[in-house]
């Protein structure tokens, strides 16, 4: 029997400005499942990924998110993130001044609610840098600061090992990133949903090319704020040949 991880319920969602970005989606997630959400730009995905986490530039004006079975849809981002929600952003902010260990530390003791042996997570931190190939050196530099964008995007799904989440939306992982870190990025996500069974998983991209690494059970196309098709990985080679145009 499938187990509801996620669930979005007629979702409607305005920005700060009272502009509509989505318009009624509606999506469910089990636990263990990848799910991938494609669209042009501007049709809502970045403001659904956000809208997940609790961001407060937006307002839901009606439908609801629920998660492991509870209505979240009133919770800020920090309680979404002790439940077991992770967000891996497009565009990583710079925190000066804080390393990439501390930031690392506290976060895993805001999710766990848990003191953390900092020796016993810089062991786990250097392990999952290997796998991602890192540079040790990253534990102590000050948190995406003068980072690459390869560098960012690995420094989060660093984060997003660490913090174990149960569930993780990945918000174009895959963009700037040239063939060979999207190699090492998608090898970390697998080694990390291998590690993780459970682990739900929506990516949001424009390319195919990160999930052919994946391989998502499910994709969905939005366009203007509502989910108009969903399918298996054929959408994606239909999307590869014809272009959203197919949809429009």
């Amino acid at each position: 029997m499938d187990n509801p991880l996620l669930e979005i319920v007629d979702l409607h969602i305005s920005a700060e400005d009272g502009t509509k970005i989505l318009n009624g989606v509606s999506l469910v997630i089990n636990e263990g499942e990848v799910h991938a959400l494609m669209g042009p730009n501007g049709c809502g995905k970045s403001t659904l990924a956000a809208s997940l986490l609790g961001s407060p530039e937006y307002f839901v004006e009606k439908g609801k998110i629920k998660f492991k079975g509870d209505d979240i849809t009133s919770l800020d981002s920090s309680e979404r993130g002790k439940k077991g929600m992770f967000l891996a952003f497009q565009y990583p902010q710079e925190f000066p001044g804080v390393s990439v260990l501390n930031f690392l530390r506290q976060t895993v003791e805001a999710r766990t609610s848990k003191e953390i042996s900092i020796l016993n997570l810089r062991k786990q931190m250097l392990a999952w840098m290997d796998k991602l190939d890192m540079d040790s050196a990253f534990a102590d530099r000050y948190l995406n600061e003068g980072f690459s964008g390869g560098e960012k995007q690995r420094n989060e799904i660093l984060q997003m090992a660490l913090l174990e989440p149960d569930f993780a939306v990945l918000d174009e992982t895959d963009s700037g990133l040239d063939i060979d870190a999207l190699q090492i990025v998608a090898t970390g996500v697998n080694e990390i949903m291998k590690s993780r069974p459970h682990l739900g998983v929506l990516t949001i991209t424009h390319y195919q090319r990160l999930l052919d690494h994946l391989k998502p059970s499910h994709v969905h196309i939005l366009v203007e704020g509502k989910i108009i098709d969903s399918g298996g990985f054929e959408l994606v080679e239909k999307l590869d040949t014809e272009g959203y145009e197919a949809w429009l």
